[in-house]
């Protein structure tokens, strides 16, 4: 059975982006709750992915308590779409598997953004370039949006 390459999925085109490097962009109107792309790649523990992550592996996605994927593979096209903080899609994890959705409807050549949903800790590492209204300049979790402001204020 061959894998679907990436410039041949049915709902996504894979090109340069604004934001960054490569992204996602609709290849039609997409209707919100629709299941878009599943984030694969390698399950490691989460002490190999600790390591992947010291080693600059910006692919590296919590799974659950006891492990992680490794999604740099080059089977895994959903690690081109980008974070934003206003973002059309979002993530869940069902049974096991990380599933990308539309959070909204979606017209087709929009770029498919979700939050990396990343922790406080360390985000000046992190700049955002998602140019959304409300972003905040780094890629946090919603609930550290206020956080973040308060100290880019100080």
């Amino acid at each position: 059975m061959q894998k679907r390459g990436q410039k041949d999925h049915p709902l996504i085109v894979f090109k340069p982006s604004t934001i960054h490097g490569m992204g996602g962009v609709a290849r039609r109107d997409i209707r919100r709750g629709q299941r878009l792309v599943e984030y694969v790649g390698i399950k490691l523990s989460k002490a190999k992915a600790q390591m992947e992550l010291h080693q600059q592996n910006a692919y590296i996605f919590t799974l659950d308590d006891t492990y992680d994927i490794d999604g740099s593979v080059a089977w895994n096209p959903a690690r081109f779409l980008n974070h934003s903080c206003n973002p059309n899609c979002e993530v869940e994890i069902v049974r096991g598997r990380i599933w990308i959705y539309a959070l909204r409807d979606i017209k087709a050549g929009e770029e498919l953004t979700y939050n990396y949903s990343y922790d406080f800790e360390d985000y000046e590492h992190r700049p955002c370039n998602c140019d959304a209204p409300n972003c905040v300049g780094y890629m946090v979790a919603e609930q550290f949006f206020d956080t973040v402001r308060l100290c880019q204020s100080s």
